[in-house]
């Protein structure tokens, strides 16, 4: 499911990229009133204003939406786990320490290296 939704969310990306790039900015405008030539292109003189500004709005939608599918996905991991997640390491279990100096150890009494007794100067 993840690789699923990483493949729209680059698709879109992408898409998104280009078609922000092919649009023209507010100046190209003013060409077209005196004649530029876009009256006479594939979606005629508005057509092609609505249609790239409505394909980048399901573009944007659409990488919003996986953005925050993404998130969940991240956020609430599944209980899958791979093959080497599933391997337990044993570690060497730590040396009991006596109860004398666990406690000295605690509240720093002690505690060879310890610099709580000495007068500051």
């Amino acid at each position: 499911m993840e690789t699923v939704v990483w493949g729209i969310h680059i698709v879109a990306a992408v898409a998104l990229i280009g078609l922000v790039l092919v649009q023209h900015g507010k100046g190209a405008d003013m060409g077209a009133a005196f004649g530029t030539g876009s009256a006479g292109s594939v979606f005629g003189s508005s057509g092609s204003a609505n249609f790239l500004s409505r394909s980048t709005a399901v573009a944007a939608t659409v990488l919003f939406i996986t953005s925050l599918s993404l998130t969940y996905l991240y956020a609430n991991p599944s209980q899958q786990q791979g093959v080497m997640d599933r391997q337990t390491i044993s570690k060497p279990e730590a040396a009991p320490v006596p109860a004398s100096e666990s406690s000295a150890s605690a509240v720093g009494n002690d505690v060879p290296g310890s610099k709580s007794r000495e007068i500051p100067k």
